[in-house]
């Protein structure tokens, strides 16, 4: 009786283990959330909801969900592979392709970090004064002694606990505000296009779907090496890392449906003018919704800022370190280099930028026209058998993972059309 109540104790464990599991897979999701409620994403959604008020909040539902299956699909590569993106496209691609696409990858990564420290330096000037250009400096060296101090562990840890303070603090202002909230219903799953909103459009496209999102979940998950661990290991965490993905995602689509819906709500919804500087943003919620809530919203900056050019800068010297062939290692000179070179250049272009807001809304334009570039890449990795062995694309995902590609290369295409008619 005694070694039956032993081993029933040991299965009941093990059933409790099981059940608690997925909690070790919860993260890397996270870090990719960072990405897409960072500086450029708040101005390309504040531009959004005060320009069109809850018009385009299904630009960022579709967005989201096709995040979730590129990021899902990223994922796999690296779980079933060990490779990151920038690694697997060196291994297996023709120099031809791989070469141009990480290419501009790079230079899309510096477009990020340019968002993410001016966004940093933007809320530094709201709340202490401090000039765009200082506050850049200051941003670029705080994240640069944070990433060469931590590892994967912490940093993921700090971020996490941004993304949560950032989170409540849109909450909190979403009850200070009257929402419309059967038109933001209709708004978020009736596609339209008003006149002239093409551009930020594909502004919140690019800062929601986000290149170096991709080549970063790749890393982050190669980096647990589940493929040394045998099938059971990589079917496990296919499995646990989709619900990671969504449970993230869905994270990152509340915040950023809340910054739309913020923005309709207070400035659309009031007459006011389209915001045009996301200073401008916090001044005019003053007294619309008190002083409270216009600290709040520039702290939440600050800490999107920074939390931000973390995820940029490790996606950065992801990118450099795979076109060496090397994993993303921070003792590693490649990866310092692409990590220096991302941020030390994004630092120096903000010394040229007269418009900071319109700086961060062209940022997220450019994302979005390398975009189709390295989702094609990716698809033809994942769905390739000599790469992914039996786990590569089914002819259904494939189909689905090659319309997104085309979706966003149309939309690319309306854009440049509507720059030349117009």
């Amino acid at each position: 009786m005694k070694n039956f109540l032993k081993d029933l104790r040991r299965r009941d464990h093990k059933r409790y283990l099981g059940g608690l599991d997925i909690l070790r897979y919860i993260g890397p999701g996270m870090l990719v959330t960072v990405g897409f409620i960072d500086p450029g994403n708040w101005a390309s959604n504040f531009a959004a909801g005060s320009g069109y008020g809850y018009g385009l909040l299904w630009v960022v539902t579709l967005s989201t969900v096709m995040l979730v299956i590129l990021q899902h699909n990223v994922a796999h590569l690296g779980i079933v592979t060990g490779l990151c993106l920038s690694e697997a496209a060196m291994r297996y691609a023709p120099r031809w392709i791989s070469l141009p696409v990480l290419g501009s990858a790079v230079f899309a990564s510096i477009s990020t970090s340019l968002a993410e420290i001016l966004g940093g330096a933007i809320a530094l000037e709201m709340l202490l004064g401090i000039p765009i250009r200082w506050g850049a400096v200051l941003t670029t060296v705080t994240v640069l002694i944070m990433l060469f101090s931590n590892s994967y562990k912490r940093i993921e840890r700090v971020i996490i606990g941004f993304v949560s303070i950032i989170g409540l603090s849109f909450i909190y202002e979403l009850f200070l505000v009257d929402i419309d909230w059967p038109a933001a219903a209709r708004g978020w799953v009736t596609p339209r296009l008003p006149g002239g909103s093409i551009f930020i459009i594909m502004s919140v496209l690019g800062a929601v779907v986000m290149p170096h999102n991709l080549f970063l979940h790749s890393e982050i998950i190669q980096s647990h090496e589940y493929h040394k661990r045998g099938k059971m290991s990589i079917r496990q965490a296919l499995k646990f890392e989709f619900l990671d993905t969504l449970f993230s995602m869905s994270i990152g689509w509340a915040i950023n449906s809340a910054m739309v819906l913020l923005a309709a709500a207070a400035f659309f919804g009031s007459g006011t003018a389209p915001v045009e500087e996301l200073g401008q943003a916090q001044s005019l919620l003053v007294p619309l919704l008190g002083e409270n809530a216009a600290g709040i919203f520039a702290l939440a900056l600050l800490l999107a800022g920074i939390s931000s050019t973390l995820t940029s800068g490790m996606a950065a010297g992801s990118i450099f370190s795979g076109l060496f062939g090397e994993s993303y290692n921070l003792r590693d000179t490649h990866s310092q280099a692409g990590v220096v070179l991302s941020l030390g250049i994004a630092l120096l272009a903000i010394f040229f930028i007269s418009d900071p807001f319109q700086g961060l809304i062209i940022s997220q334009m450019l994302l979005s026209i390398q975009l189709p570039f390295t989702i094609f890449l990716q698809v033809g990795l994942t769905s390739s058998p000599r790469v992914m062995g039996e786990y590569a694309n089914s002819p259904r995902s494939r189909i689905l993972l090659y319309s997104i590609a085309a979706i966003v290369s149309a939309l690319n295409l309306y854009l440049f059309y509507s720059a030349i008619a117009g």
